[in-house]
Parts: structure tokens; sequence; C-alpha cells
């Protein structure tokens, strides 16, 4: 899976599932531009994986609801490298709740950042994909858009839109040499779910063949494969790394 050189963008990478791919693309020779709305977050995590500061590495503050600070994000990181080579679109939050329970506020914010931040980044890196017939977009779907979740409509909902949307696009840019693919990652060790009882992670486990949660390496490790050359006749794909829950 051979990413070395390619410039990875990144959202939703200042931790968890994010910043691992940051750390997974930079141990493979890939220039990297973090992308996170938390700004202190962000320099915490450069620091971390950066100490010395030599890694091709940097950090760009980015709201991915914001059509504006996605422009100037991805106009920072051409000015760096020239080009954007894969996008991750990784951001994502939660604010659950039941339907009769859920506020308009809740949908809406999760509307925005997990699925029309997609859209927003995904069409401010395609003129550096396009102009050169190459590039990779890979979209963080999850489990929960595929099979829904009690509770979590506005996630679930988001996390489907962007699976049509992969497919989409999958279409309309494979002609310009383009992949479009999504990873459903199901239930992941990260901070989202810390907040989630014990008991309730053990009967995952129970149901799940593999017998344990996720990591967030097994989620990276598919990112690295379908932004690497290996993956160039892959499109439209849904990629489901969740230890064989949906059996």
């Amino acid at each position: 899976m051979n990413v070395k050189d390619k410039v990875v963008m990144v959202t939703g990478a200042a931790r968890g599932i994010g910043k691992t791919a940051v750390r997974m693309f930079l141990e493979r020779g890939a220039k990297v531009a973090m992308c996170d709305i938390h700004e202190a977050q962000l320099e915490a995590a450069e620091k971390d994986l950066n100490p010395a500061g030599a890694l091709p590495l940097i950090s760009v503050a980015l709201d991915v609801s914001n059509r504006v600070s996605v422009d100037l994000a991805v106009k920072k990181v051409v000015a760096q490298w020239g080009q954007v080579d894969v996008l991750i679109n990784n951001a994502g939050i939660t604010r659950d709740a039941m339907l009769h329970k859920m506020t308009e506020d809740d949908w809406d914010r999760v509307l925005d950042v997990n699925l029309k931040g997609v859209f927003n980044c995904t069409q401010a890196v395609l003129p550096s994909m396009t102009a050169r017939q190459k590039g990779a977009i890979i979209n963080t779907s999850s489990i929960v858009g595929v099979y829904g979740n009690v509770g979590q409509t506005n996630y679930a909902a988001a996390k489907a839109g962007m699976i049509g949307m992969t497919k989409t696009w999958a279409k309309e840019l494979g002609r310009k040499g383009v992949t479009v693919n999504a990873v459903a990652p199901g239930f992941t060790m990260t901070e989202m779910l810390q907040t989630v009882p014990q008991n309730i992670l053990d009967g995952i486990k129970d149901k799940t063949p593999m017998r344990r949660l996720g990591k967030p390496e097994d989620i990276c490790n598919a990112y690295l494969y379908l932004a690497s050359d290996s993956a160039t006749f892959v499109t439209g794909q849904v990629l489901g790394v969740d230890g064989g829950l949906v059996l």
C-alpha cells in the first residue's frame, strides 16, 4: 500500500481515528494536512506526532460545515504542496436522542458536519484532482448508516446520505480519474465510545464474530488501501470494517 509522497488531507484529525490516520500515513512517507475545528487539540496532536518538526505535516484549522473555512484550508494545502491527492472525510459528531426527543438543532448540526461537511470538502478539492486526472476521495460512513441504530436518527441519516453521495460521485468522477469510496466502521474504541456503559460495550463484543471492538488502526488500514495505487480500480464501494458485526 504505497502512499509515499501523496498529499493527504484528513478532516477530524486531532484525535481518534483521524489522528491515527495522520500517524499511519506519515509513517509511510505521505505528506499530511491535519485538519480539525478544535485548534487546541490540533496543536497538541501536531506536537505529539511531529515533535521535532521534521515530518511533512501541517495543521489546518477547519470548520467543515463552513464553506469559506473549507476553501481557505484547501488553498493552504495547495499552497504548501501544490495539490491534494487524497481527501479523507473523517470529521463527524454525534448528538444522540430518541426521535421524539431530538431537537431541530441536534438534527441540523449533525447533518451540517457529517453530511454537508463532506460535500463542502469534496467539492473544494476537486479542481486539484480533476486537473491531473487522478485522486482518491474516502468518506467515513458507519455501520449505523447501513443498518440504522436506536437513538441516532440524525447520525444514521447523515452516514446513509454519505453512502449515496459516494456512489453518485464514483459515477460522476470515474471518467476524471478520481476514485470515491466509503469506509463503514463498526464500533471502534475512540473518545466517541467513552460515554457508553461497559455492559453495552460487552454486549456489542458478544455479537461481533471477532469478539472485540475495532481499533483506530483497523479503520486506517482501510484508508491506506483505498488511498494507494493498489486501489485505482476500486470505486463506489462501501468497505465495512466491523469485525463481522453485520452478519
